[in-house]
Formats: structure tokens, C-alpha cells, sequence
């Protein structure tokens, strides 16, 4: 009995000193400190409350601004017993002066200041700032407080997990975090004095991510922030295209003849296609007008998108990893965030586009035989056999039964099939194989793999989008090494190592099938990044698969 009045008297006391610290300050269960504000707080105080209160479960307006994540607001203020934030004694808190700022000049930041109601909070602080005799009523200060921590509530989820999240998904509505993270931030903002340095913090750390940020400030000094004309390609009425298209190609600085016949046509297209760093062919075509669409505006939506496809990476990327870049036509492999080598690809058409994908290397297939996945038999190959069945022989293929049996194609009824067939259609391995002489496998849903290619002169290609969804990469060999040498230097007391760099080139000499698994997985980003910084300024990608064109309608409507 002693022992549990004990147990209880340290409990409570314990619970008391959580509450009330010596200076008076008393600390919530979430961890907040609420100091006892003063008499004018208090009137701020009661207004916050009162708004907060008697509002709607779900939806607040201060002053026509929507406040954009409400429960979060009303979760903290209500825990912190709405005591103002972001000033004292109706003065600004430091944090505050740089609140405004960041918000100010979020275009730095690949955000718009519109999404946070910047407008409306410059207002209310202006209003606030000509009061020198302090005659503004507290609703006032209490108003500007909610917007500035909607605003700043805001700004965490967008730098730490972006938009391009469902609400479902969205951080907004996720209440575990309205403490842990949300509430956490708004406590460091009330005791710092640098609001930038505080919000760096939440932001990825990856390289690209890095890099871009640095090239936004030269890409946005130098904005284009003018309306062109917009051409319509396909198009319907060619009397329509043409005035269209030689306004936008006027607007672009190239001299238009005002007798625009074809000829003339030719060459003011030619003249904007040498400008622009296209092939002048004096064409029009989906290429051209495509370019001739493309404004600075859609090209900072594009750099926002971009550094929202970074906060979906992992915080923490591996030491060694190989990143793919589908619209770039590279590879890169990283080694503790320094590129290690690089690599062109060919990655897949528009009408087969390679899949973003997380995984790892698993193993190096040797003079790789290729079996067609059914959906290329069925699109590609199967109305070739019905025209002639010597189809597969004239590209070194055969016909499996399920058993793996050869199978003669003239003695298959190729009419009979539509959707699929029986059987497997292979290609044996050799210097001619569409996987040339090495294959990297990688576990995935979608029977992607990277490998060598018997088309290496397409590597010279500007474009490089002509494969069936599979990664095709120029420096394969190199790839294979790094991979190996990654095995030797981690190979572990008592481990074998079955292949080395030097196994592997006597092996390829023998040019004999051989499957060689990795012990060291190497971890594999596939990822659509629209735009990176090259030489100290940004540098945007051709959008081959209209992903970043979907996300910007999706997301950034209007932006």
C-alpha cells in the first residue's frame, strides 16, 4: 500500500512539473509550451478562439481567404489554448518578418505564393504595420495569425511531401501527423530567427534536388512571363493553323514574309528551327508546333513538378545506386552522391513507355536469349506470320511449344488467333540478339529489364525513345563492372566470390550463356525528372510520354 501511494505521488508530481515549469510556462501532452500571454495577447487570444470555434467542422474563411488546412490549425491552437504565434504584444516575432519573405519569393522555392494566400496576409500585415497608434481591433491580429500558421502548415507539407499526392494520401489529412510534424515545426518557428534556414531542413537532400533549386533564381530573373499565341496542331480549318501559326512564329523574332505561301513558310520555319537548336527541315509537324507552345510558364510548372517527384524519393538515398532518367536518355550511377560513370539509354516509344521503377539488380544474364513478351507477338509480330510464316526465320527467331519443343510455323494455322498464341517465340543468343550480349534483371512487375542492344548505332540519336518498354544502355560493360567490383569489395569472411571482372571477360570471350547472380544488390531508380541544372542552368527535356503534361492538368491547373 505504501509503495502505490508512492508510485502515485511521483506520478503526480511528475504530471505537475510537465504542466507548470518554474518560469510559469506549462508544456501540453503533444509537447507544446504555452506561455501565459499578456493582457492585449489575451484579447488575441479570446478572437482566435472564438473564429477557430465557430467555425464548420471542416472549412474556415478568414476574410473570403480559405484556409486551406483547417483541422491542422484548429488541432494546435486548440492544444496550445490559441495562443497567438507570430506576434507579441501586437509586434511581429522575428520568425514572422521572414514568414512573409519566404512566402514573398516562394517562386525560388518551386511554389506559388497563391497557394498560401500571400496576398491576403501582405494585406492584413500592411494594415497592421500603418496602425502606429495600434487602433486596429484584435480580430485583426487574430485573422493575420491564423492565416500566417495556415500559410506556414502549408508550406511544410509542400516542401517536405509535395503536391503530387491524392488527398487520401495528403498529410493534410493524416492526423498523426499534426503533432509529430506539423505541431513540432510550428514550435521551432517560435524560437527561431531564421525561418529559411528552419524550412531548408524539412527538403530532400538528394543532388538533383539540390541542383535544380540553385538554378531556379537565374531561370526566374530571366522569365518570360508574356502570353503567346496558341497553335493548334492537329488541325481542322487550315486558313485557322496558318494565321495562328505565323503570329506565334512572328511573336518567337522570326521575320514572316507577308506573302506566307508555302515556300515562305519553309523558310521562316527553318529560321525559328536553327534558333531554337531543332533540325531545320522548313516541316510543320507535332515536333515544331510542340516547341513553338512551350512558354516560360509552362517551364517553371515543369520545374515545380520535377522537384515534387524528388520528396517521393526516399529521404535517405543509398551510397550506390543507379539512376535512370527516361526523358534525359541517361544513366547515372551514383557512389556516395558523386556520379561514378554515365551512360546513354534508349528507353520505350510513347506507345510502350519503359514504367518508373524501384528495385535492384539481381543478376547479369551472359549472351541473354530473348523470349517476346505477348505484347509485342500480338501487336507486332502476329499479323506478320499471318502474311507470310517465314516471318520469324528472316529475324533469327523460332517457335516453342510449351514443352519447349521447336515448332515448324508453317504448320500452324496462324488465321486462328487474334489476341495471343500457344506458343513462345524465341531468339537465340549471339551478337544479333535484340538484347545484344548482356541482360541486367531486376525484379518488377512488368518484365522490364536493362541490356545491350544489336541497333548501338541508335545510341548516336538525340531521341532515344524506340524501345518495347525495356532500358537499352550504351555502356553495359562498364555497368557490369562497377556491379562486380561492388560484390568484391563487399564480400564478406567465409563468402566465395563466383565472378569477378576478370571471370566475366573470359566468359563473354567464350560467348556461351551464362547467368550470374548478384550478391550485392545494386538499388535501381527509373524515374521521369522533366528538367535538371546543366551547367549552371536549368535544362528542360523533351516530355515523351506527356507525364509531366498530365501532372501539370491534374495538379497545377491555372498555376
Amino acid at each position: 500500500m505504501y509503495f502505490s501511494v508512492k508510485l502515485f505521488s511521483a506520478a503526480i508530481f511528475c504530471l505537475a512539473f510537465m504542466l507548470v515549469s518554474c518560469d510559469g510556462k506549462k508544456v501540453s501532452e503533444e509537447g507544446y509550451v504555452i506561455i501565459k500571454p499578456s493582457a492585449e495577447d489575451e484579447k488575441i487570444q479570446k478572437e482566435i478562439s472564438t473564429i477557430i470555434n465557430n467555425a464548420p467542422d471542416s472549412l474556415l474563411f478568414i476574410d473570403s481567404a480559405n484556409i486551406n488546412f483547417y483541422p491542422v490549425v484548429k488541432s494546435y491552437y486548440t492544444h496550445t489554448e490559441y495562443v497567438p504565434i507570430w506576434s507579441t504584444e501586437k509586434k511581429w516575432n522575428v520568425a514572422t518578418i521572414g514568414l512573409v519573405n519566404y512566402l514573398r519569393n516562394a517562386s525560388l522555392q518551386g511554389l506559388y505564393k497563391e497557394d498560401y494566400n500571400f496576398n491576403k496576409i501582405a494585406e492584413f500585415k500592411k494594415i497592421l504595420d500603418n496602425d502606429s497608434l495600434k487602433k486596429e481591433p484584435h480580430a485583426t491580429w487574430a485573422n493575420a495569425d491564423i492565416l500566417m500558421t495556415d500559410a506556414y502548415i502549408g508550406l511544410l507539407k509542400d516542401l517536405k511531401q509535395g503536391r503530387l499526392q491524392s488527398d487520401s494520401f495528403s498529410w493534410r489529412n493524416d492526423t498523426s501527423k499534426y503533432s509529430k510534424y506539423f505541431g513540432a515545426y510550428i514550435e521551432k518557428a517560435k524560437q527561431t530567427t531564421n525561418i529559411d534556414s528552419l524550412l531548408e531542413t524539412v527538403q530532400p537532400k538528394q543532388p538533383g534536388y539540390v541542383m535544380l533549386k540553385k538554378g531556379i533564381k537565374k531561370f526566374v530573373d530571366s522569365m518570360d512571363t508574356r502570353t503567346y499565341t496558341y497553335v493548334t496542331y492537329p488541325y481542322k480549318d487550315s486558313l485557322v493553323f496558318i494565321k495562328s501559326l505565323k503570329r506565334r512564329l512572328a511573336e518567337a523574332g522570326v521575320e514572316v514574309s507577308a506573302n506566307f505561301d508555302s515556300t515562305a513558310l519553309s523558310n521562316s520555319l527553318m529560321s525559328y528551327q536553327r534558333k531554337v537548336g531543332l533540325t531545320a527541315d522548313g516541316k510543320v509537324g507535332a515536333g515544331v508546333v510542340k516547341r513553338l507552345n512551350i512558354n516560360d510558364k509552362q517551364r517553371y510548372n515543369i520545374i515545380a513538378i520535377t522537384l515534387d517527384k524528388y520528396k517521393q524519393l526516399p529521404e535517405i538515398m543509398p551510397k550506390k545506386y543507379i539512376w535512370v532518367n527516361l526523358p534525359a536518355y541517361y544513366l547515372k550511377v551514383f557512389e556516395n552522391d558523386t556520379v561514378a560513370f554515365e551512360s546513354r539509354i534508349i528507353c520505350g516509344k510513347p506507345a510502350t513507355p519503359t514504367p518508373l521503377i524501384t528495385s535492384a539488380i539481381s543478376d547479369i544474364v551472359l549472351y541473354p536469349t530473348w523470349t517476346v513478351p505477348n505484347s509485342i507477338i500480338t501487336k507486332d509480330m502476329l499479323p506478320g506470320l499471318k502474311r507470310n510464316s517465314n516471318y520469324l526465320a528472316r529475324r533469327g527467331l523460332y517457335l516453342l511449344n510449351g514443352k519447349g519443343k521447336k515448332i515448324d510455323p508453317d504448320n500452324v494455322n496462324w488465321g486462328r488467333y487474334t489476341k495471343g498464341i500457344p506458343y513462345r517465340i524465341q531468339q537465340a543468343s549471339g551478337n544479333s540478339n535484340a538484347l545484344g550480349v548482356m541482360k541486367f534483371n531486376f525484379d518488377n512487375a512488368d518484365a522490364v529489364y536493362l541490356h545491350d542492344t544489336n541497333q548501338r548505332y541508335l545510341f548516336k540519336n538525340g531521341v532515344r525513345c524506340f524501345s518495347h518498354g525495356c532500358v537499352r544502355v550504351q555502356e553495359w560493360q562498364k555497368l557490369a563492372d562497377f556491379i562486380l567490383r561492388n560484390d568484391s569489395m563487399n564480400l564478406k569472411k567465409g563468402d566465395t566470390l563466383y565472378c569477378n571482372t576478370d571471370s566475366l571477360r573470359n566468359w563473354m570471350k567464350e560467348k556461351v550463356n551464362r547467368k550470374v547472380e548478384v550478391k550485392n544488390k545494386l538499388p535501381l531508380f527509373i524515374r521521369y525528372m522533366g528538367c535538371e541544372l546543366v551547367n549552371g542552368s536549368i535544362k528542360f527535356y523533351d516530355d515523351i510520354y506527356a507525364d509531366d503534361r498530365d501532372l501539370k492538368q491534374k495538379y497545377f491547373v491555372g498555376k
